[in-house]
């Protein structure tokens, strides 16, 4: 393969280069005029002023040259720079096509880069040479379906090869001789403020696609009313949803959706809003449009989506035991597996077999409050005296106990008395602090204007760089 000087060697033409050496003569002996004075002190300066330039080392210079194929010229010396007439036509500079044939390579299930190399006739020794860099194994070991791969080559020798790593970030593997060097490159984004609505008429997620917004963004909206709305039991045909949000663009492009400005959803007749809101300390959050927070100290399921097999009931028969029984939780129905999140912030007091619970994991909350998560078919590694946090996983959902099958059996109890999840009243969280009351304002207002479908003040249709 040719290295990069045989690329660029030669960038200048030979009328060019015989024309300027003709124009050099003449200034040449008007020169030779100069008092030695002048020379000694223009001399060191030009030697100096070449010393300081911060040139890149021959490797960054190559490996740009490959990257770029654009042409880096040589400085010139102090003779031309002195000799050169008072006005002269710049010489054009033809651009220099980029070496090599780009290609862009989609995985598909099943594959590998080793086979994405083969398949596409690239060279495997340079494969096991990137990869012996730190960063393109942590970042290219495994791919997924979906993933686009852009790799640069001259006859199947590998130039250069990029591949998104996020929707920031991207790995850019160059060659540098017969040495490859990897960087993670930053990718500029843009925000463009949306909005978009939607009416249930048989699921939330249809309801989603209908109004162009990701299955991410509405769990995204579930996630802000969780503590208000029961999105497995609550949701009715109807219920409508109004949402402000950032849409991310690359090069003019959407490449997905960002945070979620304000929303509204409608849940059988009752209306809920929040606003997004980060404080000076960086603190982000949802609150009302008064400036109570959205958040309560428990949400009103651990599972999100799942199915409701059994509901609080004290006279409940048992299924298996075949007599009156009171079911003093609610049972969610729900593969085995599936991620159990605690309701809120606490401490682990029980964590294995309990009886017909089951494994069982019970936390202590404040406010003399427990919660109990039975049936599991295995814990997390928080153990027994562990603290966690609202919507940590404790657990995945199994038939362990008196089960008739996989669910999650769920209890809240407060000073001893069981009290039905699904209704009991959730202590608030703490509202925004009065010193930021009015910066919040500012921005809830006319937010709330255009969830009440007066005209887009943020004026959705300008973009702005994402810092």
């Amino acid at each position: 393969m040719s290295s990069p000087q045989q690329v660029i060697r030669d960038y200048k033409p030979e009328s060019y280069k015989a024309k300027s050496n003709v124009r050099r003569a003449p200034w040449f002996a008007a020169g030779l005029g100069i008092p030695l004075l002048a020379i000694a002190l223009i001399a060191p300066k030009s030697e100096t002023e070449a010393d300081d330039v911060d040139a890149p080392a021959p490797d960054v210079v190559r490996l740009a040259t490959l990257a770029t194929g654009a042409a880096t010229l040589p400085r010139p010396d102090a003779a031309d720079i002195t000799a050169a007439p008072l006005v002269a036509e710049a010489a054009p500079v033809e651009s220099i096509a980029l070496p090599g044939e780009e290609l862009q390579m989609k995985v598909h299930s099943g594959d590998s880069l080793d086979r994405l190399f083969k398949r596409n006739s690239l060279n495997r020794t340079d494969l096991a040479k990137l990869m012996k860099l730190d960063t393109a194994r942590q970042h290219l070991r495994l791919v997924k379906p979906g993933d686009l791969i852009t790799v640069r080559h001259l006859e199947g020798d590998v130039l250069m090869l990029s591949k998104d790593i996020s929707i920031r970030e991207s790995i850019s593997i160059n060659r540098a001789d017969e040495v490859f060097v990897s960087d993670i490159v930053d990718r500029p984004l843009e925000k463009k403020q949306q909005q978009a609505n939607g009416m249930i008429e048989s699921s939330l997620f249809l309801a989603a696609a209908d109004a162009g917004i990701s299955d991410r963004t509405i769990m995204n909206l579930a996630g802000i009313f969780a503590w208000d709305i029961d999105f497995v039991l609550d949701i009715r045909e109807g219920d409508e949803f109004t949402l402000i949000y950032d849409e991310l663009l690359r090069d003019g492009k959407k490449i997905g959706e960002g945070d979620i400005l304000a929303a509204e959803f409608i849940n059988q007749g009752e209306t809920f809003r929040a606003v997004r809101y980060e404080d000076p300390t960086g603190r982000v959050d949802y609150f009302t449009p008064d400036g109570k927070s959205v958040r309560k100290a428990f949400v009103r399921a651990p599972l999100t989506f799942s199915r409701i097999s059994s509901n609080f009931n004290p006279r409940r028969k048992h299924p298996k035991l075949n007599r009156i029984r009171a079911h003093r939780g609610v049972d969610y129905a729900a593969p085995t597996g599936t991620p159990v999140k605690t309701a809120g912030d606490g401490k682990v007091i029980h964590r294995g077999n309990k009886g017909g619970y089951g494994k069982t994991v019970i936390v202590q909350h404040g406010g003399n409050i427990t919660t109990l998560y039975a049936h599991l078919s295995r814990y997390s590694r928080i153990g027994n005296g562990g603290r966690v946090r609202q919507g940590d996983i404790i657990g995945y959902v199994g038939a362990t106990g008196l089960a008739t099958g996989p669910h999650l059996h769920y209890e809240y109890r407060r000073n001893g008395v069981h009290m039905n999840p699904r209704t009991v009243k959730l202590p608030e969280a703490d509202p925004i602090k009065p010193e930021y009351l009015e910066d919040f304002e500012l921005l809830a207002r006319p937010l709330m204007r255009q969830l009440d479908g007066e005209q887009n003040l943020f004026a959705a249709e300008t973009q702005s760089p994402i810092s």
